[in-house]
């Protein structure tokens, strides 16, 4: 859940390239770095803040959602139950900005040199929550869930570069390059890649 929170936040910023990497199945650690649109410093503590969002209005606005993000408490769900650090720099910024959230506690704010965009770092996930940590399954499996997710938005978003790395090991890389072809090989492998049809609607 936080991978797929993250990865969605990436590709509502407007990234085409996002890099995720996980130890012993996130509970160690989950890195979600996307090239997307950055955030703004006066906005970095408002992010984590708990707040509801909602972009429908009407009926008609179910078949003009333009994003995926509809959570607004997703970066406070997170931060409060994990040690989060976020880099981030906005296009056109001259410095980026750290913000370090220790289980709901602000820790640091600072000036930062970083690529543009936004890098999301969580350690020690329900670390100090026992009762939420043994839901978990093991290490393997949690990896094989977070795997599933990347599998799909790799099918579902061809033209965004994916990379996803489980201790250590590369698990999928696509060029984000818009071919269904081969995001299909790089999810499936070439067996399956090369007996599949396409079939394209009006």
């Amino acid at each position: 859940s936080v991978v797929k929170e993250l990865v969605e936040n990436a590709i509502d910023a407007g990234a085409t390239a996002v890099s995720v990497r996980i130890e012993n199945g996130g509970m160690r650690s989950i890195t979600v770095i996307d090239n997307g649109c950055g955030i703004a410093r006066e906005d970095c503590r408002n992010a984590f803040l708990r707040h509801a969002t909602s972009k429908i209005t009407s009926s008609d606005d179910l078949s003009r959602v333009l994003t995926l993000g509809f959570r607004g408490e997703a970066l406070a769900s997170i931060a409060s139950v994990s040690r989060v650090t976020m880099t981030t720099r906005p296009s056109g910024a001259e410095v980026g900005t750290k913000l370090i959230i220790d289980n709901g506690t602000v820790v640091s704010e600072e000036d930062c040199s970083c690529v543009f965009g936004t890098t999301f770092v969580v350690e020690e996930l329900f670390a100090s929550v026992p009762a939420r940590l043994k839901f978990l399954k093991s290490a393997r499996t949690e990896a094989g869930y977070i795997g599933d997710y990347i599998g799909k938005m790799i099918l579902a978003r061809p033209e965004i570069s994916f990379r996803y790395e489980s201790d250590g090991k590369t698990v999928y890389e696509t060029y984000g390059d818009n071919s269904l072809l081969n995001a299909v090989f790089c999810v499936y492998g070439a067996k399956i890649a090369i007996i599949s049809l396409f079939v394209h609607a009006n």
